[in-house]
């Protein structure tokens, strides 16, 4: 390459179809308003079955989707078929557009693999660490075992053999430097945040309050993981107190939405809990635009406790009050725009959000903070220098390798 020539990026992300992905969407988008010829392989997925499109001059390969794991061994078989996927369209990619750069989106920490492949033709790494792979194989399985093991092998190689780490929060970082042994002028804080322009409130709409008086929303995957089983118990203990002016609404895709739905209508919440699985972007902002009150039932452990969840900021950028479990990183990220229950207590997450709907200036004085500081801190529009500080960081090696 030469000092004119356009750098070429493929990024790989296996679990989530692009551009539903939105913070690989986001990255994709930015790299190619500033100069950079972009590439995605994902999966395909509902709405995105494409094989190959152009989208806003991004090129997007999508493969097959694996059935989603439930189990360990569905985990490997499904990690498995997507990096062999991965693996094929990376070579044609390459053969026929010659990437300077792979970003890899975890989870899992496998496409340090690929990405070692290309090394022998000067292709960069950039790991771009979503999840705390090793934490969040412990949240889901409870266990310290030889699966394990290999998470925590496969993230230090990860570290090892990546040029560059892009972390989603400060916690991230810390974990890149310490537990990955990486210099901290090659880690860079990229936070995921909301895309202002895009995602703004919309007119509420009284219908969809389910002809209660209250609208509580929530928007994320659907999985016990997430904590979806400790708000239906939080929604049964207000209907217990004989609240029946409340209504829950639901909102996402996941492995866990069937028995997530049984489990509501095993405890009688048919006229109180809906689930709309995944809905388009528009009725989503009409849903969460209508609810009074948004939730994070995110279950207190160790994964959830560093990570950043986009939903926090979402929620924010719509004027909603959160009620949410004190954890750490969440507090970090919505401060006081959130009412933070007793760590595990159903009866205080549920106590938080009746209190929030019974006192609506705090609502309001609550909606306020938070958008005042997404729009001050924590927008998408405050990480995009840290994610060209990121890519100008291997440019610069690059183009000193060419001369």
């Amino acid at each position: 390459m030469n000092r004119t020539t356009k750098i070429k990026v493929l990024i790989i992300v296996e679990n989530l179809p692009v551009p539903f992905d939105t913070r690989v969407w986001k990255e994709a988008i930015t790299l190619t308003k500033n100069g950079y010829e972009v590439f995605v392989i994902c999966p395909m997925g509902k709405g995105f079955e494409k094989k190959f499109e152009i989208l806003e001059g991004v090129r997007i390969y999508r493969h097959i989707l694996p059935k989603e794991g439930n189990g360990a061994v569905g985990y490997l078989l499904e990690y498995f078929s997507a990096f062999c996927w991965e693996f094929f369209l990376s070579l044609k990619v390459f053969f026929k557009h010659r990437f300077h750069i792979i970003q890899g989106c975890n989870p899992p920490d496998n496409i340090f693999i690929i990405a070692l492949f290309f090394k022998i033709f000067g292709v960069k790494y950039i790991f771009d660490h979503h999840d705390v792979n090793p934490e969040l194989y412990y949240a889901k399985f409870h266990r310290k075992d030889a699966l394990y093991k290999i998470q925590v092998w496969l993230e230090k190689m990860t570290f090892r053999f990546c040029d560059v780490a892009m972390s989603t929060n400060q916690t991230y970082k810390d974990i890149a430097i310490s537990r990955g042994g990486m210099d901290p002028d090659h880690v860079f804080v990229v936070r995921n945040g909301p895309d202002l322009n895009i995602f703004k409130p919309v007119r509420p709409i009284i219908g969809l309050k389910h002809n209660k008086r209250y609208l509580v929303g929530y928007v994320g995957t659907m999985s016990i993981q997430e904590g979806l089983d400790i708000l239906l118990e939080v929604a049964l203990y207000i209907k217990q107190l004989r609240r029946t002016d409340i209504h829950f609404t639901c909102i996402g895709g996941g492995p866990g939405l069937e028995e997530l739905i049984d489990l509501k209508n095993k405890m009688g919440l048919q006229d109180m809990v809906n689930f709309t699985g995944r809905i388009p972007d528009r009725e989503l902002l009409e849903i969460l635009s209508t609810a009074d009150v948004c939730v994070n039932p995110d279950r207190p452990n160790e994964m959830n406790n560093i990570s950043t969840m986009i939903k926090i900021m979402e929620y924010m950028a719509l004027r909603k009050p959160i009620v949410q479990f004190d954890l750490k990183e969440g507090r970090f990220s919505a401060q006081d725009a959130s009412l933070y229950a007793e760590n595990g207590s159903i009866i205080s997450f549920a106590e938080k959000i009746i209190w929030l709907l019974d006192n609506p200036e705090e609502r309001i004085k609550m909606g306020d903070i938070g958008l005042k500081r997404v729009n001050d801190h924590l927008s998408w529009s405050h990480s995009v220098p840290n994610l060209l500080l990121a890519y100008s960081d291997v440019v610069k090696v690059l183009k000193h390798q060419a001369f």
